[in-house]
This record gives structure tokens, sequence and C-alpha cells, in this order.
């Protein structure tokens, strides 16, 4: 049964919400979508607004390109030979046990949202002179070459930083005036990891600092369903793992209180995460690339499980 205030709001019915993760978040995310679209619900049809952050930020695009799901996870499943040097990322200037030493104390220290972000954001802009200028066009070129068009969607889509210098949260889309390829380089720009990207002057770091999901920002849709590939593990992410920020939940940076409010707001909101299969194939390092084909094809088995309980898209 659709909700009812969906009436009232036809251009504001179908909000999809698409989490960070990691390499095998993405594919996991795409697999889920093929698998629901094999079901019969399409969603590059259904959602009426996208919302990604971090590598859910890809996914959004990969999901607007006008690219088939079945296709989309055919290029994740028989992912091309890439000839040596190519498409591949720099190992990071930052060993990734300072980096996560870092996060920790950031985390621990942070009294609230804001405070965490910025100073997330400081961080980041600190380890630029450490990865040095050439790391951001290397980037850059990378993720330009993750996406299937460079070119914003007609249909409504949502990017997620957070803005280096205030810790402020950036909402990107077609209308903000920034090159697709610069806006997913932002909000899957990990401190530490990669450089912040430059846009018009400001430095940008992944949404995934302010909140692993944003489904928040769905506010105001009738219908929402959220893709969390961070969300329903049986345990925490290992120490330090990136979206395993510690966040309170008075913050209201968490998924649960995220959707608590939405429901609140009389939208109707089912969420998907990953099913004890999804999690096994995804592993506990979601940067490891070697999960990207499990993980796709646990999501497209799961997707089409989950299909059956979403009789309100």
């Amino acid at each position: 049964m659709v909700h009812n205030n969906s009436w009232h709001m036809a251009h504001k019915n179908v909000a999809l919400v698409l989490g960070a993760g990691g390499a095998a978040g993405n594919a996991w995310l795409i697999g889920i979508i093929a698998g629901l679209a094999e079901a019969g619900l399409d969603m590059t049809h259904a959602a009426d607004l996208v919302i990604g952050t971090s590598a859910g930020a890809t996914a959004a695009a990969q999901l607007r390109s006008g690219i088939p799901p079945a296709e989309l996870l055919a290029s994740v499943l028989s992912p091309k030979i890439q000839p040596v040097g190519q498409n591949r990322q720099p190992p990071p200037s930052v060993p990734m046990a300072t980096v996560f030493e870092r996060m920790r104390a950031i985390s621990a220290a942070a009294t609230s949202a804001g405070d965490l972000q910025r100073a997330m954001g400081a961080f980041g802009l600190e380890c630029d002179a450490i990865l040095g200028p050439a790391a951001g066009d290397q980037r850059r070129a990378m993720v330009a070459a993750r996406l299937p068009r460079h070119e914003w969607s007609d249909r409504p889509m949502i990017v997620v930083a957070v803005d280096a210098h205030t810790g402020e949260v950036a909402k990107f889309d077609r209308d903000s005036g920034v090159d697709l390829v610069d806006a997913i380089a932002a909000a899957t720009a990990l401190p530490g990891l990669v450089p912040t990207q430059s846009i018009n002057g400001t430095r940008y770091i992944n949404g995934g600092v302010r909140s692993p999901d944003n489904a928040d920002l769905a506010s105001g849709y009738a219908n929402i369903l959220v893709l969390s590939p961070l969300s329903g593990r049986s345990g925490p992410l290992p120490e330090g793992q990136f979206e395993g920020l510690r966040r309170p939940p008075e913050w209201g940076m968490d998924l649960e209180g995220q959707v608590e409010a939405l429901r609140n707001e009389g939208s109707r909101v089912e969420v998907i995460t990953p099913d004890a299969d999804s999690r096994a194939a995804m592993g506990t390092n979601q940067m490891d690339l070697a999960t990207r084909i499990p993980a796709a094809g646990a999501g497209f088995a799961q997707g089409k499980r989950e299909a059956t309980r979403l009789t309100f898209l």
C-alpha cells in the first residue's frame, strides 16, 4: 500500500538511497539493483531521485547512465583486462595503519557530528601535501574511467560530499555547475588515502564522513528505498575502517535514527542490508577489489529475493 501522502507529491514519490561501502559495496549495490530489475522492479525507471554516498555515489552515476542494470552487472562480473599501469590506483603515500590510527583518534575526540566532519576535513587537507600534486590528477582519471558517461543525467541525482574547510555537507547535482567527474571524485575522496578534490577553489572529502548513507537527505519523498552495504552486519567493521567512524546515535547520523525520522514524517521506508551470503562475499575489507565479483553475484541473488517484499514501489 502506497502512503497516502504520495498522492500529494507525485513528483516526489520514490527516492533511492545508495550507501557507502568501498569496492565491495559498490559491486553489491549493482548486484542488488540488477536483481531487483530481474524480478520486475527496475529502479532506473522507478526512482524519481537517487542519492549516493561514497561508493554509492559511483553506483548512482552508473545507475543514472542509462545503461540497463543487467549490463552494469555484466561489466562487474566480467571486468575488462586493463593494460599494465592503466586504471590502477597508485599506492597511498600515507600508511594504512597511520590513517586508521588517526581516524580512531579523530573519532574518539569528536564531540559532535560537525566536530568530526571538520576534523576529518583538516586531516584530508593535511595529507594532500604528503600525497603530492600529481595524485589528484591520477585519481581524477581513475574516477573518470569508472563512469559509463561523464555528463549528468536528466533524471535527478544527488552525490554527497563534505566541505573539507568547514565540515558542512555538499549536495552536488546537475544544477550545481560542477562537472560530474569532479563531483564523484569529491564524493569518494577518503581522507588520508586519496587527495581531497578541488572544485571552484574549495576542497571536498567523502560524504561518508557525515553519514554512511545520508538517508535523511531523502526527506519529503513518500517512498524511500535504502540500500546500505555497511549496515546490518553482525559485528563492527575492522577497527579504523573508514565508514566505521564512531557516531553516537544522538548525533542523528546513524541509519536507524535517520529512518525513524523519515517514518515520523510520513515516508514509507524500506532498507536492504547485506544478508549472510552477501556479507560473506563482501569480506571484512571492503576496499579489496577481489571482493567485487563475489559481492555482485551475491547481491544479484539477494536482490531477486528482496523484490518480493517491496510491494509499495
